[in-house]
Parts: structure tokens; C-alpha cells; sequence
């Protein structure tokens, strides 16, 4: 696959650059991200994509003339919720709430192929050395423990993964960790990843999602220290892991 010269960057984190290429976009990755990966979550965007919910349409996957592999998709024009967060402060509530609205809605449908949350999370927990063997004991024995659920679970439900259309529909996008597994587990990834960057947005959206999914909060809190110890597995370093470490040592044993 060769890169038109027009290609504009849209975004630039971790092992991946997003680029704009006027009607599609792709996500091009680089040499240390397995090629399993990126045909998984092309997979896991198709398996979306027949659910109904509205996301972009995976088109292609290819390997680029630089090294590594790029993932194509169809362009939903607009502006992503947290553009819309951060250049209107004084509507943060209100596009919250369509934000936790959202979320409720794909925790309604179904995919029976997906990926099982339960054995994602335990796959992350086993690779932690960051770990002691007792606490990924006690870590893994909760996760056990959990009611099984099916649900649709994005993974990695943030606003800046929200796009806003131009035809005034949300579409979600980036679907790489999405599984079936229980919708209380993904309010508590979406409670961390608020929680990262502001306290008082993470603690303002876990309560309004409690409230609106008629979810305990004691729930959410139960699955926060296995979250915590799948995002840590990440090992993305630096203050984020100290703050991942303190959760699980604030849930692990209460």
C-alpha cells in the first residue's frame, strides 16, 4: 500500500499515525504492532458493523511500503465529542450525557463472535510482572467470580472516540479492544480513562451512568482493580501506571 501525498496526519499516539485521506481514513501502524492485531480489530470493526451500530465501515487491511501494517476505513465527517468537550466547557453536562447515553446503547446489542472480556482480562493480568503472583491470584479469583455477560463492550470508550457527524449522529469508532462481557466492567475502563486526565469528569460520568444504566455503583467499583491491572498490562509507563497501581491497590481488597 503506498500513501497519496495528500494524506493529512489526524492524530499520532503510541504505535500508530492516523491520516485523513479525504473520503477514507487509515490507521498505519508500525513494525512492533503483530499484524494478528491489526486483522483483529478490522474484524472486530466487521462484527460491529453488522450489529447496526453506527461506526465507520472497515474496508481494507494492507501492509505499507514503509514496514508494517495500515487499517482503511470509511470517513465519518465531523468532529470528535471530546473537540466539542474542550471548545465548549460551559456544555460538558450536556454532552456527558450524551456521551453516557451512548454507551448504554451499545451495551444493548449483541455479538456472540466477539472476544470474551473475561478471557481478555485474564490473558492481561497473567503477563503482569508489574504484579506479585499473589495479587494476580486474588485479581484473577474476582474476575472469576463475576456474573457472565454478553453484552457489546467497547473497551476503550472515551470522548475522543466519539465522533460527532455532520448529520448530528454519534458514531463510535477505534473498536481494537472491543469483547462481549459485562457493560459494568466497560463503565469502569471509561471511569479510568476519565479518571487519568480529571477526577471530577470521571467521578460527574460514573455517577450519571450508574443512574441512567440503573447499574450499582458498588458494581463498577468491584471490577475497577481488574481494569486497572488490564490497563497497566498496556505498559505505557510514567505517572499512568503509578495512578493504575494505586486503583488496584485502593478495590483489590475491599
Amino acid at each position: 500500500m503506498i500513501l497519496p501525498d495528500t494524506k493529512v496526519e489526524v492524530a499520532r499516539r503510541g504505535n500508530k499515525v492516523v491520516y485523513d485521506l479525504g473520503d477514507k481514513i487509515v490507521k498505519v501502524f508500525n513494525e512492533t504492532k503483530p499484524v494478528s492485531d491489526v486483522f483483529n480489530e478490522a474484524l472486530n470493526l466487521a462484527r460491529i458493523n453488522e450489529c447496526g451500530i453506527r461506526s465507520p465501515k472497515a474496508l481494507e487491511v494492507a501492509q505499507v511500503d514503509e514496514g508494517g501494517w495500515a487499517l482503511v476505513t470509511t470517513k465519518v465527517p465531523g468532529v470528535t465529542l471530546a473537540e466539542k468537550m474542550a471548545a465548549e466547557p460551559a456544555r460538558f453536562y450536556e454532552y456527558l450525557e450524551q456521551f453516557v447515553d451512548l454507551q448504554i446503547e451499545i451495551h444493548s446489542f449483541r455479538s456472540p463472535l466477539l472476544n470474551r472480556q473475561r478471557d481478555k482480562y485474564a490473558r492481561m493480568i497473567n503477563q503482569l510482572d508489574q504484579l506479585n503472583a499473589s495479587t494476580r491470584y486474588d485479581l484473577l479469583q474476582r474476575l472469576d467470580g463475576m456474573k457472565i455477560e454478553t453484552n457489546v463492550c467497547h473497551g476503550d470508550f472515551n470522548p475522543s472516540n466519539v465522533i460527532v457527524g455532520d448529520d448530528g449522529k454519534l458514531y463510535v469508532c477505534d473498536w481494537a479492544h472491543a469483547t462481549q462481557g459485562a457493560p459494568a466492567a466497560d463503565a469502569a475502563m471509561t471511569y479510568l480513562l476519565f479518571a487519568l486526565e480529571d477526577k471530577q469528569q470521571a467521578d460527574a460520568y460514573l455517577e450519571l451512568y450508574c443512574n441512567r444504566a440503573d447499574e450499582p455503583i458498588q458494581i463498577v467499583r468491584s471490577y475497577m482493580s481488574i481494569v486497572a491491572a488490564s490497563e497497566l498490562a498496556r505498559k505505557r509507563g510514567g505517572a499512568n501506571d503509578e495512578f493504575l497501581m494505586s486503583c488496584i491497590d485502593v478495590f483489590d481488597y475491599q
